[in-house]
């Protein structure tokens, strides 16, 4: 009964950490909407100002975040690692250094809890030198490469979500070009409008926005647009806008091109999937249709042959 206690412990342990770990992303996530809603009222010139809210994240969360910015800070890790890692986060839709802090935080923590979670758990069983190197080695290894899977599948997910919600932007560039609006003031808009349609895509553009309002350099804005995210689409966006704006192409013309070639790219893509479909689904119809066939067309003649087998003896 004790071993079934420690072990559903564990259990229990474990699943709270995950937890723990998706919260501080969540967490991250908030954090990052109240300050785009902050940055559109300033933008927008409003006379209100933002009610004065909780200080920002828990303290839990601001632990770790602070333990992880002294790793960072410390020089243990090369630049080339932090640049890694920042871009990494960037391109998952996470903006500034405390999604970094808390990424290392969390990789140190949960690298150092869990193989003490579980060598108290199994403390009892599992003996010798070799087991205590497995018990130790394996949650470590868990633990470190736990907070980049799960980054990994965010990023896929933003990217994803970023990448679906192009061709509509540029449809809605286009509308707001025809309007009469500069290329800043589209993008300004275009991602104001995506803010409640497709998050993913309306933070990049928000993000543009931003740089174009600092900067205003548009040629880097959308080089860093592309290198920021790394898909093919918006890496041909930013090239399109640059060769328009160099070139004195109309800009309409330019972007309803483009819109034009990624949704025949994405019926080609479709047609593609439903074209495996077929083969895709031959062994399913081995497996499950055919012996239900097999045994609807055969099953009578069976049944009668066993019969007149029990007849005869």
């Amino acid at each position: 009964m004790s071993r079934a206690i420690y072990i559903y412990a564990g259990i229990g342990i474990g699943f709270l950490l995950v937890a723990a770990a998706g919260l501080m992303l969540l967490g991250d996530i908030a954090r990052k909407g109240r300050l785009a809603a902050r940055l559109a009222m300033a933008t927008k010139g409003g006379d209100a100002a933002p009610a004065p809210g909780k200080p920002e994240g828990s303290p839990a969360l601001r632990l770790v975040s602070w333990l992880g910015m002294l790793v960072a800070r410390s020089g243990l890790l090369s630049g080339k690692t932090l640049a890694e890692m920042t871009a990494t986060l960037e391109s998952a839709g996470f903006r500034g250094g405390r999604g970094l802090g808390l990424f290392i935080g969390a990789k140190i923590l949960l690298t150092v809890l869990l193989p003490v979670i579980a060598v108290f758990v199994l403390r009892n069983h599992f003996y010798g030198t070799l087991y205590t190197i497995l018990k130790i080695g394996i949650p470590a290894l868990c633990g470190m490469l736990a907070p980049e899977t799960i980054a990994n599948k965010i990023r896929a997910k933003h990217l994803a979500a970023v990448n679906a919600g192009v061709p509509d932007a540029l449809d809605m560039l286009v509308i707001c070009a025809d309007a009469g609006l500069a290329l800043e003031a589209g993008l300004a808009r275009v991602s104001q409008e995506l803010s409640g349609l497709n998050s993913a895509l309306g933070m990049e553009l928000t993000q543009t926005s931003r740089e174009l309002q600092i900067g205003g350099d548009m040629r880097r804005a959308m080089e860093n647009l592309g290198d920021r995210t790394g898909l093919v689409t918006l890496k041909r966006l930013s090239t399109t806008l640059a060769q328009s704006l160099q070139y004195g192409t109309p800009l309409t013309q330019a972007l309803r091109s483009l819109s034009a070639e990624l949704r025949q790219e994405a019926l080609i893509r479709f047609e593609e999937r439903a074209g495996r479909l077929p083969t895709l689904m031959t062994i399913p119809m081995i497996l499950f249709i055919l012996p239900c066939v097999f045994l609807i067309v055969a099953g009578p003649a069976m049944i009668n042959v066993l019969a007149t087998m029990r007849h005869m003896k």
